[in-house]
């Protein structure tokens, strides 16, 4: 067992935090959201809050740290880890996705719906509509085809009764501390036509002209990153040992690959980390390097392997038809 895996031995959960800032000045833009625009809030104590970055982005975020290039694929520290992969056929022909980057990861219709994977899984998982569901079975099933899945969490609605789901086991989110407002604004600017009166033919939406616009920014005294690791959770799901390191270690190895190359938000929110990830829980602990963390996972990879029917053999590659969705005067027959 390797140190930080020791160090970790009974604790119910990793409790870490870092702290961040602008990559450059002091300005950033957070997340926002429809009908509200940025999560402000206040603490108990009177500090203004802003919420950076939301625990459903940040999970998402940690996903595409471990992607390939070509963004449906492991990078190749990670080669021997399963997961499916899905070819679209029909009206959807020549796209290639995979439950790393799907919605709603193993459940989406697009791996659901294939009876390839959805009959083996639902003997392996022994999940069946009006039956007791053996969580420990149902866990195991969810890891021989997708470890990523099983530390996301996946809510399998798709499948029988829709009773089927695993929690997040890590959570992330970026919060700003002691905000203020950083109010600018610009134009959407027309050099030849400010009045937009010139228009190109056929197209007369209105999208000409000059447009001025208002932009909402922060700035903080202090912006934090915080994960939680769910060790009890992931213990309570009863897979072997092996299995169970190789998810803690990539659970670790996701987080600190976010970190190193994941913080440009967006455009306007370029962030970069400002001090070491500090252990709140168990204190102390030391978390490994990138570098570090990418040396232990081959061979945590091939005990998961050498433990039996833990990971399919290889990548499971589905062909799922799809068709256009029928307007509804079609659906109708009118």
């Amino acid at each position: 067992m390797t140190e930080i895996l020791a160090a970790l031995h009974n604790a119910p959960r990793l409790l870490l935090d870092v702290a961040l800032r602008p990559a450059q000045g002091a300005r950033f833009q957070p997340t926002g959201f429809a009908d509200l625009g940025a999560a402000q809030y206040t603490t108990p104590g009177g500090t203004k809050m802003l919420l950076v970055e939301s625990a459903q982005s940040v999970a998402n975020r940690l996903e595409r740290a471990v992607l390939a290039d070509d963004g449906v694929n492991l990078r190749g520290e990670l080669s021997g880890l399963p997961y499916v992969r899905v070819n679209l056929t029909g009206q959807g022909a020549g796209v290639t996705t995979s439950s790393l980057v799907e919605a709603h990861r193993l459940n989406s219709p697009f791996i659901a719906s294939n009876e390839e994977f959805a009959k083996p899984f639902l003997a392996r998982s022994g999940y069946r509509k009006g039956q007791v569901v053996v969580w420990s079975k149902a866990a195991a099933a969810v890891m021989h085809y997708d470890p990523c899945a099983l530390l996301h969490g996946v809510f399998f609605a798709n499948l029988e009764d829709g009773r089927l789901r695993f929690p997040r086991v890590v959570t992330g989110f970026i919060e700003a501390s002691d905000v203020a407002e950083a109010a600018s604004g610009g134009v959407k600017n027309n050099h030849f036509d400010p009045s937009g009166e010139v228009r190109a033919e056929g197209y007369d939406k209105d999208v000409y002209g000059n447009v001025p616009y208002s932009r909402l920014e922060f700035t903080a005294r202090e912006i934090r990153a915080f994960f939680n690791i769910d060790l009890a959770q992931l213990r309570g799901y009863g897979l072997p040992q092996a299995g169970y390191e190789l998810l803690v270690v990539l659970a670790l190895y996701k987080i600190r690959r976010f970190l190193d190359d994941g913080l440009r938000l967006r455009t306007a929110c370029d962030l970069m980390v400002a001090g070491d990830v500090e252990a709140r829980a168990p204190a102390g602990v030391i978390v490994p390097s990138t570098s570090a963390l990418a040396a232990m996972l081959p061979s945590l990879v091939a005990a998961a392997r050498a433990a039996p029917d833990l990971l399919a053999p290889s990548v499971l590659e589905l062909s799922t038809k799809t068709v256009k969705k029928a307007k509804k005067s079609d659906e109708s027959g009118a």
